[in-house]
C-alpha cells in the first residue's frame, strides 16, 4: 500500500497485528490526490485475493470533513455531487449570513461588507475568486437545468462532463476566496519579520511569500479561463432561454481572469527571482492569449 514500497503515491503505512487481526495503518499526506476511499477499496480488493475483507476501519485524530465527503461521493456514486448539497453546510452558508437583511442578499451581505472595510484583505484577488466562482454556478445551473431534457437528449453527454467540472471548479474557486487574502497576509507578515531577522533569512522568506502570492491568483485566472471555455461550449448545447445566463457567466469568468492577472503583475514586480518572473508570465501569457 505505501508508496515507498510502489504502493499509493502520498500513503505512508506499515501492517501491525491488533486484537488477533491484520491491521493496515496508514497516514495520507494528501487525500485530494490520494481520496481515503481509493486507498480503502485498493486495500478491500488486495484483501479478497487472499479470500479476506476488510470487517471495520478506524480514524485517530481528526480528519478533514472534505475527506469524508469524498469517501461518501465515491462509495454512494452520487452524480454531480458538491458540498452544497450537504444540509450541515447549506445551513451553514445561510446562518452565516444571518445578521444581514432576509432572502438571498443575506447570503452574500457579509462577504461585501467585508470587502468595503478598510482592510487589506479580502481585496480584489478574492473578489476575483468570487467572481469566478459565481460564474461556474450560472454556468452549473445552465448545464443542470438543460440536462436530462428531451430537446438535448444528444448532448447528455457533454453536459454532464461540463457540469461535473463546473462542479469542481466553483469548489476550487470558492476554496481561493480564503487561500487568496491568507497569501497577502503572509506577504506582510514576512515584510514584517523581516525587519528583525537576519537579512538573508528575511530575502528568503518576503521571496517565498511573494512567490505564493503570485501562485494563488494565477491559479484563480486559469480556473476562471477554463470556466468561461466550458460556459461558451454550452450556448451551442443550451435553450435560448438561459443564454442571458451565460452571458453573464462569461463576463464574470472574463473578471475573474483580469482581476487575477493584474494580481500577478503586482506581485511580480515585487519578486527578485527571474527565472520565476519569466515562467510566470509565460504561464500568464498563455491565458491571455487563449493558447
Amino acid at each position: 500500500m505505501r508508496f515507498s514500497s510502489g504502493g499509493l503515491r502520498y500513503v505512508k503505512g506499515m501492517g501491525v497485528l491488533v486484537r488477533g487481526q491484520a491491521q493496515v495503518s496508514m497516514n495520507l499526506t494528501d487525500f485530494e490526490q490520494t481520496p481515503i476511499a481509493r486507498v480503502f477499496e485498493f486495500v478491500k480488493r488486495e484483501a479478497a485475493r487472499y479470500g479476506a475483507m476488510p470487517i471495520s476501519s478506524e480514524i485517530v485524530g481528526l480528519i478533514p470533513k472534505r475527506a469524508l465527503e469524498e469517501a461518501a461521493e465515491w462509495f454512494l456514486q452520487v452524480e454531480n455531487f458538491d458540498s452544497s448539497l450537504i444540509l450541515e453546510n447549506r445551513l451553514a452558508a445561510v446562518t452565516g449570513g444571518k445578521a444581514a437583511v432576509g432572502g438571498i442578499r443575506a447570503g452574500v451581505e457579509p462577504f461585501i461588507e467585508l470587502l468595503a472595510a478598510p482592510t487589506a484583505t479580502p481585496g480584489g484577488g478574492s473578489a476575483s475568486a468570487a467572481a469566478g466562482a459565481m460564474a461556474a454556478a450560472l454556468g452549473g445551473m445552465v448545464a443542470g437545468m438543460s440536462r436530462g431534457k428531451k430537446a438535448y437528449q444528444q448532448y447528455e453527454r457533454e453536459l454532464s462532463d461540463a457540469l461535473t467540472r463546473l462542479n469542481r471548479l466553483r469548489e476550487e474557486l470558492k476554496a481561493s476566496i480564503d487561500l487568496d487574502a491568507a497569501s497577502y497576509a503572509a506577504v506582510l507578515k514576512a515584510y514584517k519579520d523581516a525587519k528583525t531577522a537576519a537579512p538573508e533569512v528575511g530575502e528568503r522568506a518576503i521571496s517565498d511569500a511573494l512567490k505564493n502570492a503570485t501562485r494563488v491568483p494565477l491559479g484563480i485566472a486559469q480556473k476562471a479561463h477554463e470556466v468561461r471555455r466550458l460556459v461558451e461550449s454550452l450556448k451551442p448545447i443550451t435553450s435560448k432561454n438561459m443564454w442571458s445566463d451565460l452571458a453573464v457567466a462569461s463576463a464574470l469568468a472574463r473578471t475573474a481572469i483580469e482581476g487575477g492577472l493584474a494580481n500577478v503583475e503586482i506581485n511580480l514586480q515585487e519578486s527578485k527571482d527571474e527565472t520565476f518572473k519569466a515562467e510566470t508570465s509565460k504561464a500568464a501569457s498563455v491565458i491571455t492569449t487563449g493558447n
